[in-house]
């Protein structure tokens, strides 16, 4: 198992760096990241964008969700069943966002143990593929201005605002359910609790991992947030232009 990770994962993002690297004016490490975690994010565009997709769907979804709750507020496995009947009908996978988030985390693990175990700025050329050519320099110093192979506070707090916001475009304002005569279910609040916890804690728990790890981590998480907000705008605004049509 691990040498299927360090194959698919750990070598390819170890060799995409050092390539960017060698390839950048002053061989910054931090700008190479930042370019790194585009093309990764790019490579999983497909992925992001059904998610997106599916996300708007089943939003458009939620009156009539509601009114399965309504109909079968006394039967759980026919609302079960009505519900995923619902999913089917509409062609929608209220699972497939967990995909997304199941392939970043080794891309995570994966960029801190090349910064923890590789050593850099000394480039283990026993990693590297035939054609990936060591670079003559390796600078740490992110524009000059953080060590990208340390802790920083001020970039966690930033990968924190960002993720911030990367969850308030990603998750629709919570709104109070709506007054249909009966109480709102364990389920609904759960999904509610969820949610706030999703758009509050998580920011806070990312400035703490970020800190804990190192620079490199915070700065990939700041870029592939970014980037998430740019897709959820873009993919949005053409879903609903297609609709439209």
């Amino acid at each position: 198992m691990m040498t299927l990770y360090h194959e698919i994962v750990y070598q390819p993002l170890y060799n995409g760096l050092i390539f960017l690297i060698g390839v950048l004016p002053w061989a910054d490490v931090g700008l190479a990241v930042i370019i790194l975690t585009i093309v990764v994010k790019l490579v999983l565009f497909p992925l992001a964008k059904k998610a997106i997709v599916t996300q708007v769907k089943m939003k458009a979804l939620e009156p009539e969700l509601a009114s399965i709750r309504v109909k079968y507020k006394d039967d759980k496995q026919a609302q079960g069943q009505k519900t995923m009947d619902l999913y089917r009908e509409k062609k929608i996978n209220p699972f497939g966002g967990i995909v997304l988030i199941l392939i970043q985390f080794p891309i995570i693990i994966g960029l801190y143990s090349i910064f923890l175990k590789s050593g850099l700025p000394t480039i283990n050329t026993d990693l590297l593929y035939s054609f990936i050519h060591t670079p003559l320099a390796v600078n740490m110093q992110f524009f000059g201005i953080v060590d990208i192979g340390q802790k920083s506070t001020w970039l966690a707090l930033v990968a924190a605002i960002s993720q911030y916001f990367q969850i308030k475009f990603a998750i629709p304002a919570i709104t109070a359910p709506a007054n249909t005569g009966t109480q709102p279910s364990f389920k609904d609040d759960l999904a509610r609790s969820m949610q706030v916890q999703m758009k509050y804690v998580f920011p806070v728990m990312v400035f703490f991992i970020s800190y804990n790890i190192l620079s490199a981590v915070a700065l990939y998480w700041t870029v592939s947030n970014i980037f998430a907000i740019g897709q959820e705008i873009v993919v949005r605004r053409k879903f609903h232009i297609a609709e439209k049509a």
